[in-house]
């Protein structure tokens, strides 16, 4: 199947969903591939998610191995009684030096590096992985799952806010420099992707229960 889904009509659901809220996400410290607990807050967060997004009856639940995402797929889980299928290649992107600090200390320290980023020039944020290098671990895990899925069946992909925007923007055959026009998703919101005669279409982002500020979008 190409990544853009085209020739396979099957009515096709992928719902990805962003973890719930981390203390790093209040500090605005950037994660990555670090592996961050939720926070009370964030349990919340995703047991309220879980319960809205189980009225979609998912067929398949598949998550990042890291912890925030994991046990936010968990309580999903527990709902509709599927077991998750963890996978490291649904961790966020490994930005390097960039861990574990701030926004601000990220902008006063690596400016440049930063702005050329934002310019969608491609960049190995911190020394890490480019965002193509992200969709080419990602998009493909999400492609096979929904694969197996039944026609008319949904999958639910629990992730983290950079991986999501680049498997998001690789499924629609977006350009990689046009990948940051896709708005950051809130934590526990996420969007969903319709699969029609023409291939993958985006049908809802950073879709929730109320609409909440985005903190640290790529974790």
């Amino acid at each position: 199947m190409s990544a853009t889904g085209q020739g396979r009509g099957r009515d096709r659901r992928i719902v990805l969903w962003r973890h719930g809220q981390t203390a790093w996400n209040l500090e605005r410290r950037f994660q990555g591939s670090t592996d961050i607990e939720l926070t009370e807050a964030g349990v919340g967060q995703a047991r309220r998610a879980a319960r809205l997004l189980a009225s979609l009856r998912p067929d398949a639940i598949i998550a990042s191995d890291l912890k925030r995402a994991a046990a936010t797929a968990r309580h999903l889980s527990a709902i509709t009684g599927h077991d998750v299928t963890l996978d490291s290649a649904l961790r966020e992107t490994y930005a390097g030096v960039w861990q574990g600090l701030t926004h601000d200390e990220i902008v006063a320290r690596y400016g440049e590096e930063y702005a050329a980023w934002k310019r969608g020039e491609p960049v190995r944020r911190g020394g890490g992985e480019l965002e193509t290098e992200v969709a080419d671990r990602a998009a493909p895990v999400v492609l096979e799952h929904a694969d197996k899925l039944p026609d008319g069946g949904a999958l639910v992909v629990v992730s983290h806010g950079g991986t999501i925007r680049t498997t998001i923007g690789r499924l629609l055959g977006i350009e990689a420099h046009h990948w940051e026009s896709l708005g950051g998703l809130s934590n526990c919101c996420w969007s969903v992707l319709g699969e029609g005669a023409r291939g993958w279409r985006l049908l809802e982002h950073n879709a929730g229960t109320l609409p909440e500020p985005v903190l640290g979008d790529d974790d």
